[in-house]
């Protein structure tokens, strides 16, 4: 059974005991979470529903722990002319474990 599921403006397709990265969220970690945008459901691919455009479902996730990612560098240049830009970001991520899906 998987669900494709909107967390944060972004859709995943979860399982259950999937653990996935999303943008942060302001729980604490151990907390339990409980998404309702879910877009569509399937059994094995012999059951599926898909919401217009969501369905009366939802997905039961535990917050594990929040982390950085991996460095993102940014390097900006102009030929000929001296100028060297080079910048680096870190993405903010939580880290989730999909519990349940109940539809």
């Amino acid at each position: 059974m998987f669900a494709i599921v909107e967390i944060n403006g972004q859709q995943f397709k979860v399982t259950n005991d999937q653990e996935i990265f999303v943008h942060r969220l302001q729980n604490a970690e151990g907390d339990s979470v409980t998404f309702d945008k879910v877009l569509l459901v399937s059994d094995d691919d012999k059951n599926t529903q898909i919401g217009s455009p969501v369905l009366n479902a939802s997905v039961g996730a535990t917050v594990l722990e929040h982390v950085k990612g991996d460095k993102v560098i940014v390097f900006k240049k102009k030929r000929r002319k001296g100028y060297r830009v080079k910048n680096g970001h870190r993405q903010y991520f939580t880290k989730l474990k999909i519990d349940s899906i109940k539809f």
